[in-house]
């Protein structure tokens, strides 16, 4: 299991614009990393909501938001248009990603293999990790006051 201390794996996937997305992309930038279950779910729903309409709250603290599944891109991006996200979305298909981090359920419900655990992860603009949660329930959200809370002790 990732810890605060530890070096952020670096990772390579897509985005829904079928762009590729790479970490160290953001160096020089704080990054929240959130890894979700399945688009279109009502906690995973509610999450992102969230996230999107604080953007501008973690914008003034330098910080991308980066939110990974196990979605397709064409599913992703479907849900994206619906629910206007304004921050990437990142399709972890072959689930190369949530093993690095320590993410994946071995079975998530309806005998569902490798599905994302909701996990929260700050990664400093040096790419070290300074907040990791990882909730074994689906049905929590991850505290994003603890969240908010690292992005503003790392402010210069």
């Amino acid at each position: 299991m990732l810890r605060p201390g530890d070096k952020a794996p670096e990772f390579s996937l897509r985005n829904t614009d079928k762009s590729q997305v790479h970490l160290k992309d953001y160096r020089g930038k704080n990054v929240v990393l959130l890894f979700f279950p399945l688009a279109f779910t009502s906690v995973c729903t509610k999450e992102l909501c969230y996230m999107r309409d604080s953007l501008a709250d973690y914008e003034q603290l330098d910080t991308q938001i980066l939110a990974i599944s196990i979605d397709s891109l064409y599913t992703l991006d479907k849900w994206k248009q619906e629910q206007n996200f304004n921050f990437p979305l990142l399709s972890d298909f072959n689930k190369t990603v949530g093993k690095k981090y320590d993410t994946l359920y071995k079975t998530f419900v309806f005998e569902m293999k490798g599905v994302a655990k909701r996990s929260a992860f700050v990664i400093d603009a040096e790419g070290i990790i300074r907040y990791a949660e990882v909730l074994e329930n689906a049905g929590e959200l991850p505290n994003f006051g603890a969240i908010k809370r690292t992005l503003e002790g790392l402010k210069v």
